[in-house]
């Protein structure tokens, strides 16, 4: 979704660069050029964006639904890691970038989520995902967004990232983590509070072509996800309307599960013993939290989380 909208705008910038209307193309380059700090420092959000008619139905389609198990103070900044990617991160998106329930939730926190630098480098589609809370997922913008003295915000961070996309089969519960430990670094040097994040559902949204580890698929999928940034799964789902084929997501409910908070005393100059200490003890309360939850959302008894 992500690459088709930007490349959409991409095109739409340069017909505009080759139109009579072209020196408004230039106008926006200079504003970019001035601009282009700015979704690593907080991004310029939008309630009125964030509010959109459309995102109500979005959230309806599957339905979307944050589930609160804990307070979080306001008095504190948070990390929290989103789990698992899926193939669009849906739940990441509806519940952190639309509506008012995470406001509701969660008063007097401002969440921002993070996502890959090259998005903002792109025409107009910039100006929208900051709208909608998104920012950089660069260690600068992290540590925009948790350097706030007066707490209340929070840093949202797919910890599996785009790599992770490519286990994203239904039933699927592979997470890439095991190598992951920038996140704790980060949380542990401005003392945000860690809070795992798991949202059932989100694998079960589209099918993907079978992918397994050492196939041909696979290693041409890991080789462009390291030459451009992002992944590139094969995967279908349904299409308007009829359900055997198409590139919108199944109709799916999405159940995003956020735990209890895990202290983290600042630490500005953390030894590997103390991040490896952190990871193993956010490793057990994501898992924690998966086990108590995934009854009631249709996991069988015997599946668990898979880290890699």
């Amino acid at each position: 979704f992500f690459p088709l909208v930007a490349e959409v705008c991409c095109g739409l910038f340069v017909i505009l660069i080759l139109s009579k209307f072209w020196f408004l193309g230039v106008l926006y380059l200079l504003w970019l050029y001035l601009d282009w700090e700015v979704p690593c420092r907080g991004g310029r959000r939008s309630q009125w964006v964030r509010s959109w008619t459309v995102w109500k139905y979005f959230r309806e389609y599957f339905p979307i639904t944050l589930i609160k198990t804990s307070d979080l103070s306001p008095d504190h900044n948070y990390l929290f890691g989103f789990h698992p990617h899926g193939v669009l991160a849906a739940g990441a998106f509806g519940n952190f970038c639309t509506g008012l329930s995470f406001k509701n939730l969660f008063p007097g926190i401002t969440p921002y989520l993070h996502i890959m630098p090259i998005w903002f480098s792109c025409p107009f589609f910039r100006e929208y995902i900051m709208s909608a809370g998104m920012v950089s997922a660069s260690k600068e913008s992290v540590s925009y967004v948790l350097n706030n003295k007066g707490g209340g915000h929070a840093s949202v961070i797919v910890i599996g990232g785009a790599e992770e996309s490519l286990n994203a089969h239904p039933g699927g519960l592979t997470l890439n983590i095991l190598k992951r430990k920038g996140f704790i670094k980060m949380a542990l040097k401005h003392g945000a509070h860690l809070v795992p994040v798991f949202c059932f559902g989100e694998n079960e949204l589209f099918k993907q072509v079978a992918n397994p580890k050492g196939s041909r698929l696979r290693t041409i999928q890991e080789k462009l996800q390291k030459i451009m940034g992002f992944a590139l799964p094969l995967f279908h789902a349904r299409g308007v309307f009829q359900y055997s084929f198409g590139l919108i997501p199944y109709r799916q409910p999405l159940h995003a599960v956020v735990g209890s908070p895990i202290p983290v005393q600042q630490n500005l100059n953390p030894s590997t013993e103390e991040i490896e200490q952190l990871h193993a003890l956010y490793l057990q309360k994501l898992r924690t939290l998966f086990e108590e939850h995934k009854r009631n959302y249709g996991i069988p008894e015997h599946k668990t989380l898979v880290f890699e």
